[in-house]
C-alpha cells in the first residue's frame, strides 16, 4: 500500500469511525453466515445460500445509502448488505431459521427474503429479477413526489440476462428515474460460468439504454462506495439511473444443495480466498494506524458474541401458527 492510499476514506468523506464500523459489518456478515450454514448442517433448517465472498461491495454501497430513507430491494445473498443499512442480527436470524417474529414474512417465506418494513427493505419474490421493475417504480413513485430519495437494487450475473432486468433499464431510462442497479457478478449462476452465459459485458447494457454503466472491484471497498454515492448524487438532482457491475467471486457453493467441486476446482476457490475484500480492508486498517492485533481481536470477540447470542434467540423463539397462514394476505372488510 502506497503512502497517497492511507487516509483514501477521509478523502471520501468517511470517518475513522466510519471505516471501523464497516469492517466490523463486515465481519459481523461474515460470521452470521457461517453460523447459519452450520444450524443448517446441524438440520435446524432445510437450506442456506451464502453470501461469503461478496460482503465487501455490500458494506461499501450500504454507506454510500441513506438509511431508513432510500428504499432497497436486496436479493438472496445480501446478508452484510441488509445488517449494514439497519436490520438486526436476531432479525436475520429469525428470517433464517423461519420464524413467527422474522420480520420479512413471519416465517412464511425462504431464507435470504429479507425484510423490513422500517429499514425500508423490500422483500424479494422467489423468481429471480423480479425485484428489478419494483425498484423502478418505487423510485419513479419517489420522483413523483419530489423526495430525494433512491433505490437501491441488487442482482447477480445469471439473472441478469431476464426479460425483467431488460424491462427494468428501459423504463428507467426512458423516465430517468432515481434508481441504482447493482449487479453484483460473483462469476458463476449456479454452475455456470459467466464466460458461459453472458454476452459481452453486463455494464455496456447501460449504454443501450441511455444511463451511465460502472463496473468495479468489488473488493475494493473505497471505489464501490465512491461510485455507488456519486450514482445516488446524479439520480436526486434528476440525471437518471446508473448500472454498477461489482466484479467479485463466490467463494462458498451457491447453496447447501451444491457440490461446487464438479464445476470448479480447489485451486481456484482457494486462489480467490486470498483475495479477499475483507481481509484487503483490514490490511488498510492496520496501514492507517486505527486497528492492531489487540483491536482486531476485540472487534471478533464482540462480533462473535452478538452472532451467538442472535442465533440462541432464534433457535428459541416459536414457529408461526397453522393459523398465521393467511395473515397479511386479504385486507380486512370495512364497513358494514
Amino acid at each position: 500500500m502506497t503512502i497517497d492510499s492511507i487516509g483514501q476514506h477521509r478523502r471520501l468523506g468517511l470517518t475513522d469511525e466510519d471505516v471501523l464500523e464497516m469492517y466490523t459489518c463486515m465481519l459481523r456478515a461474515r460470521k452470521a453466515d457461517e453460523r447459519i450454514y452450520l444450524m443448517q448442517r446441524a438440520g435446524k433448517h432445510a437450506f442456506h445460500i451464502s453470501g461469503i465472498g461478496q460482503e465487501v461491495t455490500q458494506v461499501a454501497a450500504a454507506f454510500a445509502l441513506r438509511k431508513r430513507h432510500d428504499y432497497f430491494l436486496p436479493y438472496y445473498r445480501d446478508y452484510a448488505f441488509v445488517l449494514s443499512v439497519g436490520m438486526t442480527l436476531k432479525e436475520l436470524m429469525l428470517g433464517a431459521l423461519l420464524k413467527a417474529e422474522d420480520p420479512g414474512g413471519g416465517g412464511r417465506q425462504m431464507n435470504g427474503h429479507f425484510g423490513g418494513k422500517k429499514h425500508h427493505i423490500v422483500t424479494m419474490s422467489s423468481p429471480v429479477s423480479t425485484q428489478i421493475p419494483h425498484a423502478v417504480g418505487i423510485a419513479m413513485a419517489a420522483q413523483m413526489r419530489g423526495e430525494d430519495r433512491v433505490a437501491f437494487v441488487t442482482f447477480g450475473e445469471g439473472s441478469s440476462n431476464q426479460g425483467d432486468v431488460h424491462e427494468a433499464f428501459n423504463f428507467a431510462g426512458l423516465f430517468r428515474a432515481p434508481v441504482i442497479f447493482m449487479c453484483e457478478n460473483n462469476q458463476y449462476a449456479i454452475s455456470i460460468p459467466a464466460h458461459k452465459q453472458v454476452a459481452g459485458r453486463i455494464v455496456d447494457r447501460a449504454a443501450g439504454y441511455d444511463f451511465p454503466g460502472i463496473r468495479v472491484d468489488g473488493n475494493d471497498a473505497f471505489e464501490v462506495y465512491r461510485v455507488v454515492k456519486e450514482a445516488r448524487e446524479r439520480a436526486i438532482h434528476g440525471e437518471g439511473p446508473t448500472l454498477i457491475e461489482a466484479m467479485l467471486y463466490r467463494i462458498s457453493p451457491h447453496s447447501t444443495s451444491d457440490d461446487d467441486m464438479l464445476y470448479r476446482t480447489k485451486e481456484e476457490v482457494e486462489f480467490h480466498k486470498q483475495q479477499d475484500g475483507i481481509l484487503r480492508f483490514r490490511r488498510y486498517l492496520f496501514d492507517c494506524g486505527l486497528l492492531d492485533e489487540e483491536k482486531d481481536r476485540v472487534i471478533h470477540d464482540t462480533v462473535k458474541g452478538e452472532v451467538n447470542e442472535a442465533a440462541k434467540y432464534a433457535e428459541q423463539a416459536p414457529y408461526p401458527k397453522p393459523e398465521d397462514t393467511l395473515l397479511h394476505v386479504y385486507a380486512e372488510r370495512q364497513g358494514g
